[in-house]
């Protein structure tokens, strides 16, 4: 796939867009042209995006930003950020779903309710909520491209990762879906499996791993990128990040 697909004239909604991956999706998508709008709850990283956004528009002429400081656990926030785009835009080019929360890692019997239901607002209802308010938008682009931020949680199911593997679980099969009813669309629906990355969130699950170990966000967010190229044909389908590929699903045997 081409590395860095020409985003011109795009617009390109982010979740999770103050830090890690999301942060340089973002920034990667309006260095491309993209016009990115920035969702996260963090104004003081969203406010740091726009700055790097602003510069890189400065030296190259591409990109620019609109900050949205939402919790993703605000639904009718998420709806109206979906009457607001269509306002002002029209169409949504792109969407990527990657804001998401770990809860805690710990044995199923112990996790608390208010943590697991945490988990499932931000990592599966948001995520339902967002499909819901942009899908009508995502159709009036000529190539609507929706990437879903998933993990290898969601097919490990290992021990102690119960609330966070099985959100991902659940995300997928919402992406599956939505890809299975838009086939016959322009719109193509792909999620991703990231792999390990040197974030804040692999540090609070993994605290004694050598960060250093892993992948930049940059890389990896440089490497999901091309799956907004307008020239994308695949959908229903997991990009592994890491091998930039895409892996079919097939049922258990």
């Amino acid at each position: 796939m081409n590395a860095h697909p020409d985003l011109t004239g795009r617009t390109a909604l982010v979740t999770g867009a103050s830090r890690g991956i999301g942060y340089f999706i973002a920034r990667h998508m309006a260095a491309a042209g993209a016009h990115v709008i920035a969702v996260a709850r963090t104004v003081g990283g969203l406010e740091e995006l726009d700055d790097e956004i602003k510069a890189e528009n400065a030296r190259t002429g591409k990109g620019e930003a609109t900050l949205v400081p939402l919790d993703l656990t605000d639904m009718p926030g998420i709806d109206r950020l979906g009457g607001a785009i269509h306002e002002r835009w029209g169409k949504l080019d792109i969407l990527v779903a990657n804001a998401g929360v770990l809860g805690v890692i710990g044995p199923l019997a112990h996790i608390e309710a208010k943590v697991f239901e945490k988990v499932m607002a931000v990592n599966v209802t948001g995520v339902w909520r967002l499909i819901r308010s942009v899908d009508p938008l995502l159709h009036k682009s000529d190539a609507g491209r929706a990437i879903i931020l998933s993990s290898g949680a969601a097919h490990n199911a290992r021990a102690y990762w119960g609330p966070y593997a099985a959100s991902k679980a659940a995300v997928e099969a919402l992406a599956r879906s939505w890809a299975d009813e838009t086939k016959n669309t322009p719109l193509r629906v792909n999620s991703v499996n990231p792999g390990a990355t040197r974030t804040a969130m692999r540090a609070q699950a993994m605290p004694g791993e050598n960060p250093e170990t892993l992948p930049h966000p940059s890389e990896i967010a440089g490497n999901i990128v091309p799956l907004a190229s307008p020239a994308l044909t695949e959908t229903g389908l997991i990009f592994d990040a890491r091998s930039k590929s895409f892996l079919s699903y097939q049922m258990p045997r």
